[in-house]
């Protein structure tokens, strides 16, 4: 994962160049994983911050999107707030079936991609590309290997439950390397549900199956605001959050 904020013009080049390069050296058929994926260039989301809209966040991403397309062949669905189809809109939605589902998937025409051809690259599948508000990707590790807690976890804290958290996704995968089992969260507005919120039915959820939060994880960028409440340091200090006010 790459974070890094620019003016529109050096990141549209940045991305461009860093998908290019990733197309080039990554064989989506040797890859295997947990994560959902659809590709070696998975999901580019643009994101507006200081001075910019949202709409000049949307221009960037389809003028990514297409460049790409004609410039190594991958296919490109849009999706959040630059989606060309309703329909497709939701990350989830486009990722269904991963990587190994996609020639199946885009043989219906209701799935042609938004830019280039019917069948995916070879080699580097789809590539997803949007823009979308600041989204916070904040991992539990658990004290247990036990992929079952994780996942009865995840199922009872995700927006979708019945009683779970509101702009809140969240899967649970198995950290083979380390032996323990990880509670994966997308926090979609951390206005709604902040970390903190989120971290203490985690932790709830977890006594209640045996197990306990063994430590934090925040993957890439969050607002430095997103933090208040919390009772003690992200795994990343605060010095480098990036706050997106």
């Amino acid at each position: 994962m790459f974070t890094y904020v620019g003016a529109p013009d050096v990141v549209e080049r940045a991305t461009l160049a860093l998908s290019r390069l990733a197309v080039e050296r990554i064989d989506m058929r040797a890859h295997h994983g947990v994560h959902p994926r659809v590709g070696a260039v998975d999901v580019v989301p643009f994101i507006p911050v200081r001075g910019l809209s949202m709409a000049e966040a949307v221009d960037s991403a389809r003028r990514v999107g297409r460049a790409l397309c004609e410039a190594t062949s991958v296919p490109v669905f849009f999706y959040a707030e630059a989606a060309a189809d309703p329909a497709r809109r939701e990350l989830p939605v486009v990722r269904w079936g991963g990587f190994e589902r996609l020639a199946e998937r885009l043989v219906d025409p209701q799935w042609r991609p938004d830019c280039g051809g019917p069948a995916p690259h070879p080699t580097a599948g789809v590539s997803v590309i949007g823009a979308r508000g600041p989204l916070i990707a904040f991992n539990a590790m658990l004290d247990t290997g036990d992929v079952a807690v994780a996942k009865a976890i995840a199922a009872a804290i995700r927006e979708s439950a019945p009683g779970g958290l509101a702009a809140v996704r969240a899967i649970g995968v198995p950290l083979a390397s380390r032996g323990l089992a990880q509670v994966a969260m997308n926090l979609l507005d951390y206005r709604v549900t902040p970390p903190a919120a989120v971290a203490g039915r985690v932790e709830r959820e977890a006594r209640s199956r045996g197990a306990s939060v063994r430590e934090w994880e925040l993957v890439g960028c969050a607002p430095a605001d997103a933090w208040t409440g919390w009772r003690e340091a992200p795994v990343v200090p605060p010095s480098r959050l990036l706050s997106f006010e």
